[in-house]
């Protein structure tokens, strides 16, 4: 059984949620404590998380990580390590959309780098950080949460994006995570939470954030002797990449 000294969740098991102050992001830590497991709340400002922490429980703990900076990346991960004494489940929830009503050919190159660095490379500088220990411990779950607006089959229009081809690009890390983790008990998947009530999602969206955190949940406590991997899942349903 893992865990560190100080605190141990359900059976060792602990979630890394990124962005996980408020909406859907708060929702999934919230959820992932119901089933009994330590929580580590990241958020950019530690306050923010601390605020989190206290909504979701006494199984929760703060995190100051910004996912654009890999020196935060670095530190939040030895200090969750500190306290729990690894991470067995990450949730890339962090993330941004930037586009307005841009849309292409126009280009915006700020907005670009800006959504690409959070979206992608931010899920990435945390994979790299996390993922290492999950091989060791011969265990591990990523959820990657994404949108069906990155799924080449579905792309029917050019409305946001930056937006559209970060979750693209976050799309295909998920399959090559998961293609160089076969075997190696650490399952690499991403859902789309659909359009959400949130601060991302707007007020006037049909799905609450009970449901938008479903998928990612239930991806990110699949059981031991799952195979369930490489795959992008909505409502608990495959989607074409």
């Amino acid at each position: 059984m893992r865990g560190g000294p100080h605190i141990m969740g359900h059976d060792g098991r602990t979630a890394l949620v990124t962005g996980g102050a408020r909406g859907i992001g708060l929702e999934i830590g919230r959820q992932l404590a119901d089933r009994g497991l330590r929580v580590l709340v990241g958020a950019r400002q530690r306050a923010a998380a601390e605020e989190a922490c206290r909504a979701i429980g006494r199984s929760a703990l703060p995190l100051a990580l910004d996912v654009t900076s890999a020196k935060s990346v670095t530190e939040a991960v030895r200090e969750a390590r500190e306290l729990t004494g690894g991470i067995d489940v990450l949730v890339n929830n962090a993330g941004v959309s930037l586009d307005g009503e841009l849309r292409p050919p126009y280009i915006d190159e700020d907005i670009l780098r800006s959504t690409l660095d959070t979206n992608l490379t931010g899920a990435w500088r945390v994979a790299e950080a996390v993922v290492p220990g999950m091989v060791e411990a011969g265990y591990g779950r990523v959820v990657n949460v994404t949108s069906s607006y990155g799924s080449l089959a579905l792309m029917d229009s050019g409305r946001h994006p930056a937006y559209r081809i970060s979750k693209t690009a976050l799309n295909a890390l998920t399959r090559m995570l998961a293609a160089e983790l076969a075997g190696t008990g650490v399952l690499v998947n991403a859902a789309d939470p659909g359009w959400t009530r949130s601060g991302m999602g707007g007020p006037s969206a049909p799905r609450g954030p009970e449901e938008g955190a479903d998928t990612t949940v239930w991806l990110a406590t699949l059981p031991e002797g799952d195979l369930t991997t490489g795959g992008l899942f909505a409502e608990r349903r495959p989607l074409p990449w």
